[in-house]
């Protein structure tokens, strides 16, 4: 590995004495700081020149991975292409030089933008109203179950202590409900992937608050049971909470309110195409059924008589989840995403997803070993390669991946099987890339078939190639000073 181009850190390029920037004179009077304000020590910077600051960055940056460099077949995470007129709107003077504290009267545009994606979304989603504070997923469902606790609080109904999860749920679920101080019962998945109904309506009862599900779930199949488990639900008093990382395939085809659930989020950066992790902070919006608005966090933005915007907070709501209004940059992103496709190509995002997963499951199926048999939704996992003869693993199939430039799918996850490898296409991705990638996955197979080594040993074209991760996890080098 070249080290100056791939693997070495900015301290490694500095030279005590080295400029690259003169700050202006200080054309202020000189002012000693207090001596409890001052540091002990100077502050411990490299000391580079420009040439190799820009060098060096730019090196680093196309090491980087991301939609806009290839395919990021990532299941559940819903990673798609990102359109640039999205940055464009979000980039628009008019909008990034707005500050929260201004008075209202001179927000009214801004205020617009909340309240019509708040609809779009309520549309979408099929609920009677949203709230765009939470700045993540994540974030999104805590702010969900609190307005659930604030929901039963309301009712002095203080026994409800117990949220179900499937097994299969992302993890995020019961970590959000633990956070929110509920005790986690967790509920069986039949062979199919699917909920065990009967084993989720034996675990009902007085002390239950909610349940949470995905729709598809996470092996990508579709929970047909939906309406038979919210009406046991309902019956026992607890509502739904639908975690809506998978509402990229429902686009245009069923709506969470209609199948009963009573509150959920939505991704922005999965389903509405905003930057995703590294590329941008997150949004995680949520809506909720008729009767449960007056819970939403505040601060709110209405819609006057008069067609005028106003920001109010209400005393039957949760409290404040954020500062303000949440990520407006990436809200923004989501509704010129929505305005761009309009609601007749809106409503294909989920079928093309749909039919980019299934037409990639059907082309390796027969390597790859499918668990659960029928069509899929967006996404699908595998078990592994069909023949574990040659000790191959997922992780090494997901490593020689790299080399053929394709970020790696998600492996190890959902923990319904010893090997998943799950893949999720998204509905951006042309023919041409897909069967790019089939082909490379084909070819992955043959190797671990005729010479596993290879495979094993991958991968061998990346500036770091094939670590050892057990050592990393046991031994990391946390600052730089730690290589030399």
């Amino acid at each position: 590995m070249n080290r100056e181009l791939y693997g070495s850190l900015i301290f490694e390029h500095s030279c005590k004495g080295r400029r690259g920037f003169s700050l202006p004179r200080n054309p202020y009077k000189h002012v000693e700081l207090p001596e409890k304000l001052r540091r002990s020590q100077p502050l411990d910077l490299p000391e580079v020149d420009e040439p190799t600051v820009v060098r060096h960055y730019t090196n680093s940056s196309n090491n980087n991975f991301g939609v806009d460099t290839g395919f990021y077949p990532l299941g559940s995470c819903t990673m798609k292409y990102n359109p640039k007129i999205n940055d464009e709107m979000a980039a628009d003077p008019v909008i990034s030089r707005l500050h929260p504290l201004q008075p209202v009267s001179t927000t009214q545009g801004a205020l617009e933008i909340y309240y019509t994606l708040q609809q779009a979304l309520s549309e979408i989603g099929g609920m009677a109203e949203f709230t765009l504070n939470p700045f993540a997923g994540a974030h999104g469902e805590l702010t969900g179950l609190m307005t659930i606790h604030a929901y039963h609080d309301s009712r002095s109904d203080w026994a409800r202590t117990k949220v179900i999860v499937p097994d299969s749920a992302h993890g995020t679920n019961p970590a959000s409900a633990a956070v929110c101080g509920y005790k986690i019962v967790e509920v069986k998945s039949l062979p199919d992937g699917t909920v065990d109904v009967d084993d989720l309506k034996s675990k009902l009862g007085p002390d239950i608050a909610a349940v949470m599900m995905t729709n598809p779930n996470t092996v990508g199949m579709f929970e047909k049971h939906i309406p038979e488990i919210a009406e046991a639900v309902h019956a026992c008093g607890a509502l739904m909470y639908y975690d809506g990382a998978n509402l990229n395939p429902m686009l245009g085809v069923c709506r969470p309110g209609d199948m009963g659930f009573d509150v959920m989020h939505i991704n922005l950066h999965k389903t509405f195409s905003t930057p995703h992790g590294g590329g941008g902070p997150g949004s995680g919006p949520i809506g909720v059924r008729k009767g449960l608005e007056q819970f939403l966090p505040n601060p709110r933005v209405v819609k006057l008589a008069d067609g005028t915007f106003d920001v109010v907070c209400e005393d039957s709501a949760l409290g404040r989840v954020s500062q303000w209004l949440g990520n407006f940059a990436v809200e923004i992103r989501a509704l010129s995403y929505i305005m761009s496709l309009g609601s007749e190509n809106l409503m294909m995002v989920g079928k093309l997803a749909t039919l980019n997963a299934n037409y990639i499951m059907q082309a390796l199926r027969d390597l790859y070993l499918l668990p659960i048999e029928g069509p899929c939704k967006h996404e699908f996992v595998f078990d592994g390669l069909k023949d574990k003869s040659t000790g191959v693993t997922t992780l090494n199939v997901a490593k020689r991946l790299l080399d053929f430039g394709f970020h790696a799918p998600t492996i190890y996850f959902p923990l319904l099987f010893h090997e998943s490898l799950m893949i999720e296409p998204t509905e951006t991705e042309t023919r041409e890339t897909l069967d790019r990638f089939i082909a490379v996955m084909r070819q992955i197979a043959g190797e671990a078939a005729s010479d596993p080594e290879l495979v094993k040993s991958a991968p061998h074209l990346t500036p770091i190639s094939h670590p050892d991760d057990t050592e990393a996890a046991l031994h990391p080098l946390p600052t730089y000073r730690s290589l030399l």
